[in-house]
């Protein structure tokens, strides 16, 4: 906000005008990365290109630490210096960031109820999953009554997606291009087990997939549940995401579950996609 005599002033509702964390919560919280995003909300319609000083008092923070910020914002790609001058402005990967979170929730409000419909029927949890990077984001879970499974996935855990069966069931219907991108993308998590496979291992599975449509086997992170995968195609062909059962590796055998649940996870696949056109819901594979 700009003062009488033209200098920016913070604004009531900018992070310099906010009470600062309580220092019990400050403990179990990280001060520079609140600092980096203080140094973001600086930047609004009004002031959308800044001098370091400008956005120091903008922001609240002293100059050093100002300039620190801009520097790894700027190397991060959500800042950029204005050529020529001492200015700099947001960047369009900001809105990425936005924009995710709101595909994300279209996403869930999608699949949430024909999730919901195909544990009805099945019996068993269900998952909903999508690529973000190098690995699957569980978008939207829904268990089977009070039942328990050996397994701690929530919405919004993150694995190496090749690691996965529903990882591997999206990975098959990649185009060649964007495979190699995923692939190449280092885990937000790296797990000590179990390990990514390499290419030469996951190229056979993947192969497999391709033909069959699915993936079933027992999970590779706890061995007592057994798991069948199937992608959601979209209208070019290739995967949006993909939906997962999980069952007792002791009750069920392949065989079994796919008997059990390969029908209406197919169909619940198919509305999915149907639904995602329908909406012109972002696809979570970045072009």
């Amino acid at each position: 906000m700009a003062s009488p005599n033209g200098s920016l002033t913070p604004n009531p509702a900018s992070p310099a005008a906010r009470p600062r964390l309580d220092p019990k919560e400050a403990k179990s919280s990280v001060q520079s990365l609140a600092k980096g995003l203080r140094v973001l909300e600086a930047f609004s319609r009004d002031a959308d290109e800044m001098t370091l000083s400008e956005i120091a008092a903008a922001s609240g923070l002293d100059a050093g630490t100002t300039f620190r910020m801009l520097n790894t914002l700027v190397s991060a790609g959500y800042v950029a210096r204005i050529p020529e001058s001492r200015r700099f402005r947001l960047t369009l990967k900001v809105l990425d960031l936005g924009f995710n979170a709101i595909a994300h929730q279209d996403l869930r409000a999608i699949a949430r109820p024909l999730l919901q419909a195909l544990v009805d029927e099945v019996s068993e949890a269900a998952s909903f999953g999508v690529l973000e990077g190098g690995d699957v984001l569980y978008i939207e879970r829904v268990r089977a009554g009070f039942t328990r499974l050996g397994v701690d996935i929530r919405i919004g855990t993150t694995i190496p997606a090749a690691v996965t069966s529903i990882g591997r069931a999206i990975l098959a219907f990649l185009p060649e291009h964007r495979l190699e991108r995923v692939l190449a993308t280092p885990p937000r998590h790296p797990m000590p087990a179990p390990k990514v496979p390499d290419r030469a291992t996951l190229e056979p599975a993947l192969a497999a997939i391709r033909r069959d449509g699915h993936v079933v086997e027992r999970s590779a992170i706890t061995p007592d549940l057994r798991l069948l995968a199937v992608p959601v195609i979209g209208p070019d062909g290739w995967a949006t995401g993909a939906i997962s059962v999980v069952a007792p590796a002791t009750q069920f055998s392949d065989d079994d579950l796919k008997s059990r649940a390969l029908a209406p996870m197919l169909a619940t696949a198919n509305h999915i996609a149907r639904a995602q056109e329908a909406v012109g819901s972002t696809s979570a594979i970045a072009p």
